[in-house]
């Protein structure tokens, strides 16, 4: 094939990865640009092939300007993702929660009052946590908090045998929980109230029954740490399914298909800051929590990520340009 011959044939493809180039570094992508991978790997190829073959020189310098700055664009998109995932938190995650305060109270509250009444009843009828925990949960706290600090560590070894395991098992644990009630709002919004209401009675229950029958000092030195990460993940995956369950309840002007997939747009931004929150928990959980620290110091870092999550939650994002 005569370098002219080549340069006809494939000319409009390089025309075409051109303007799909100026469209993306313009931050304007036109329509077509989910092909521009392909173009640019084909243009690779013409650029080899025409290298190979010696064409003319405008030939091999069109395609070696073409190759360069796809290689730049498609360079630059892969450290994108960590740019996007900064602005995410910094910006778009806190202005969701922002966004939804109302669901916010609400799921705090569906969660919050179950837990108090539960903890209340160590003192007024401890036969509600028993019922609730049942015997093997019983014997669980006590085998996990009957004693100080180092007992239960030492029980964490020998139930898990690292720190690594214990970080396996509470994301496991934890993200699968924040998952369940987030899917339950499909369900009208019942699954999602179900999930909040029986967290909150369970958990409340565990902190109640060890007030009643362990050592409190045990527990609260354990949870103190990852607590906020851990309960208001929670909360926010809450808001997430309580949005998709809104989206099926009311979908107002919207094909009900349509509505839930509107609702589904607002919640992703939810139930990922969610799943991000009660991972570091299982991190803070796994590798500090469960470390033999003073009191005084887990206590204090406890109390300074709810401090944080104020702030973050309230400030950040704040006078930002568009997420």
């Amino acid at each position: 094939m005569s370098p002219g011959s080549f340069e006809e044939r494939r000319g409009a493809e390089w025309v075409e990865l051109d303007r799909l180039l100026s469209s993306v570094e313009a931050r304007r992508p036109e329509p077509g640009v989910e092909d521009l991978p392909r173009r640019f790997r084909e243009a690779c190829a013409d650029l080899a092939l025409a290298r190979h073959r010696m064409y003319s020189g405008h030939v091999i310098e069109r395609l070696n300007a073409l190759v360069i700055r796809g290689y730049k664009l498609l360079y630059r998109s892969r450290r994108a993702g960590w740019e996007m995932l900064v602005k995410f938190l910094a910006v778009g995650f806190p202005r969701a929660v922002r966004a939804e305060w109302r669901l916010f109270w609400l799921c705090s509250a569906m969660f919050w009052v179950p837990f108090g009444a539960m903890m209340a009843s160590a003192w007024l009828d401890i036969d509600w946590i028993r019922a609730t925990l049942g015997p093997e949960g019983m014997q669980s706290m006590e085998s996990m908090y009957g004693g100080d600090q180092k007992q239960q560590i030492s029980h964490l070894r020998e139930r898990f045998g690292s720190n690594f395991m214990m970080f396996g098992h509470y994301i496991q644990n934890n993200v699968g929980i924040d998952f369940q009630i987030f899917a339950g709002g499909i369900v009208a919004c019942l699954g999602t109230i179900f999930f909040l209401v029986f967290n909150g009675i369970y958990i409340g229950a565990a902190a109640g029954y060890v007030h009643y029958a362990c050592n409190p000092e045990s527990f609260w030195t354990f949870v103190a740490g990852h607590s906020s990460y851990e309960l208001l993940g929670m909360v926010v995956a809450g808001m997430a399914g309580m949005r998709l369950g809104l989206g099926v309840l009311n979908p107002g002007r919207f094909p009900r298909g349509r509505a839930i997939a509107e609702a589904a747009k607002r919640s992703l931004p939810l139930i990922c800051g969610a799943g991000l929150m009660t991972a570091f928990a299982a991190v803070v959980e796994g590798f500090w929590s469960a470390r033999d620290f003073p009191a005084e110091v887990k206590y204090a870092v406890g109390i300074a990520g709810w401090v944080l999550h104020l702030v973050y939650f309230l400030a950040m994002g704040r006078g930002a340009g568009a997420a």
